[in-house]
């Protein structure tokens, strides 16, 4: 997944860390790379989630270490492609979303089977994160 960087050059996507307050490593955060300049942005799809974290940890958080690619889907997703593949190809990435979306279909017919609201509620979170990359 590609996009154009202001330099003119293409950037890559990947999986970096985050680092905030110089106290807390936000591991394997979708953010795009630009070879040419060295720019960094996060992927758009993931910046509001990411800025959400960051919220949650507030002004003065411990030291430590977020697996971002656990809290979020989108990441976990990137994350599993990156492991079937040495780089984040399209194709990769649709198979592990295609994957993932249907782990989550499966897990929402048994949520729905036990009549549990709280699930069904996390399960509907992580799909529409999902499907919101397609939008973004």
């Amino acid at each position: 997944m590609l996009k154009r960087c202001s330099c003119g050059e293409e950037m890559s996507l990947g999986l970096r860390t985050v680092i905030f307050a110089r106290k807390v490593n936000i591991i394997n955060v979708p953010v795009y790379n630009c070879p040419g300049c060295g720019r960094n942005d996060v992927f758009p799809g993931v910046k509001e989630d990411v800025g959400k974290l960051v919220g949650q940890l507030g002004a003065r958080p411990d030291p430590g270490s977020i697996p971002f690619d656990q809290v979020h889907e989108w990441a976990g997703v990137l994350s599993q492609a990156l492991h079937v593949s040495e780089s984040l190809q399209a194709a990769a990435i649709a198979r592990a979303t295609e994957e993932r979306i249907d782990q989550l279909l499966d897990l929402l017919l048994i949520a729905s089977s036990l009549d549990d609201e709280r699930w069904k509620n996390e399960i509907h979170t992580r799909l529409s994160q999902l499907s919101a990359q397609y939008v973004s």
